[in-house]
């Protein structure tokens, strides 16, 4: 039982620390007030003007309208093992919000044991003994606020990362899969050009045979069927290489992507044209990365209240109870226990928390400036992405126009070779400028659609804000 000087002793130690809290938590708290912030205002519109209104980016692969890339990017958000590891690190960052959070509450313990003496004049009676102990840490200077802010803001960072995972990985796969049809085409294109081609052998050949020409033309078509010819290998090794890709971004052991993409002869997906991007504003806080670098700002600047916590006072209450007897029987007869308000205030270590708190505010700098690296990357995205796919469209148009004149060119010299009209060399020269054109075509159409695809990953699409469950509407104590 407590006496009357214990008491007094108790209220003199609660009034030191209440006007400890007055004279230097006031100070504490406007230091970390000190908020950070980028020096790097977002422009109020685009250097590119699409003239297009905003689109909506949050499923833009969709609207490509390939049954294989929907169903490819579904595969790799569910399966993708870079997704699993960023999730994992969400768990993690979550677990580590309610380690900071059970800092507000007193921690507990009990123990308890049996003795027996032994000796010439020992009690071989059993000795029971049961106890608790409990701490409580009183938040007077916001460190466990601190820890709590920065755990939240660690989860908030984890969950943007996996976000940004989730956009970087849904981008690479439909890029991949377009990518992939092109060399499906290409491959296509090839084969139908031997087919020709080994038309125009035979044809050298019997007018060689009838001496209406000489063998050069026969040599000369030799060396364009085995140049086209060997552009075949090199294409189904590009097609392999895509098709392994992609197994490896949707979880799944290479071998039957690579059989449904040469099964499926579908064309390249076609980009739609109405693609314009929100205000600069809007697309900084669409983009997961920048959100990212944000929390790990907010995190690195609550660390640094933590850090000055160190050299305030730390106030805590502890208790004890237990009992103990001689025999089960009587175990609760006398309990005994004590409670304790204590208060400690660093001295000194040497330097080692100011040092502490230098190195805290030197890492909420360096997380500033990975926050401003993110939001100019981010604006470089966009423009890039502009210019790309207003650039691909305006090719595509014009190879159509060239693949339209080299096919009649094409077709008007084989019918003059047949005649007798022209040279082979002419012939090759209008089919080999045929074959440029049609490989031209394709690739401008995969590069169109390619250019659609990262404009809306620089856009941030690719995720949604409310399917991180991030918890983050608890707000912190103190």
């Amino acid at each position: 039982m407590n006496t009357a000087k214990e008491v007094q002793d108790m209220k003199r130690r609660f009034l030191l620390a209440a006007l400890l809290a007055g004279a230097l938590g006031g100070c504490a708290a406007t230091s970390a007030d000190q908020t950070l912030r980028p020096d790097i205002a977002p422009p109020d519109q685009w250097s590119v003007d699409a003239a297009m209104s905003p689109t909506n980016s949050t499923a833009y692969w969709t609207r490509l309208n390939d049954p294989l890339v929907d169903d490819y990017v579904e595969r790799a958000l569910a399966n993708n093992r870079d997704i699993a590891q960023a999730a994992a690190r969400v768990a993690q960052a979550r677990a580590g919000v309610r380690a900071a959070r059970a800092g507000y509450l007193p921690q507990m313990s009990a123990s308890g044991g049996i003795r027996r003496d032994v000796g010439d004049r020992a009690d071989d009676r059993l000795q029971f003994s049961l106890g608790a102990d409990a701490q409580w840490e009183i938040d007077l200077f916001n460190r466990i606020g601190s820890d709590v802010a920065a755990s939240r803001a660690d989860l908030a960072a984890a969950g943007f990362g996996l976000a940004d995972v989730q956009r970087l990985i849904v981008g690479q796969v439909a890029q991949t899969t377009v990518s992939a049809r092109a060399l499906a085409v290409q491959l296509g294109i090839a084969r139908e050009t031997l087919a020709i081609q080994d038309d125009n052998l035979q044809i050298a050949r019997w007018r060689l045979q009838a001496g209406l020409v000489s063998s050069l033309d026969v040599e000369q078509a030799v060396a364009q069927r085995a140049q086209t010819a060997a552009s075949i290998p090199a294409l189904e090794r590009d097609l392999a290489q895509a098709a392994n890709s992609i197994s490896t971004l949707i979880g799944e052991a290479p071998g039957p992507v690579r059989l449904t993409l040469e099964a499926d002869a579908s064309p390249i997906p076609a980009a739609p044209e109405d693609v314009g991007p929100d205000t600069p504003a809007a697309v900084l806080r669409a983009r997961p990365d920048v959100r990212q670098a944000e929390a790990a700002l907010l995190a690195n600047s609550a660390r640094i209240g933590i850090a000055r916590a160190q050299m305030l006072p730390l106030v805590r209450l502890t208790g004890n109870i237990g009992t103990g007897s001689a025999g089960i029987g009587g175990l609760f007869d006398v309990i005994t226990g004590g409670v304790i308000a204590g208060i400690s205030q660093l001295i000194f270590d040497g330097g080692r928390a100011r040092a502490q708190v230098a190195g805290a505010e030197a890492a909420a700098q360096g997380s500033l400036a990975v926050w401003e690296q993110a939001i100019l990357a981010a604006l470089e995205d966009v423009e890039n992405g502009q210019a790309a796919l207003l650039a691909s469209g305006e090719r595509v148009r014009l190879n159509g126009t060239a693949q339209g004149a080299a096919n009649n060119a094409a077709l008007l010299a084989r019918s003059q070779y047949q005649a007798g009209l022209i040279d082979f060399q002419t012939l090759q020269i209008a089919e080999n400028q045929l074959l440029a054109a049609r490989n031209a075509l394709s690739a401008s159409e995969a590069e169109r659609a390619n250019a659609f695809i990262g404009l809306h990953q620089a856009l941030g699409g690719g995720w949604e804000e409310a399917k991180l469950d991030l918890d983050l509407s608890v707000r912190t104590k103190g």
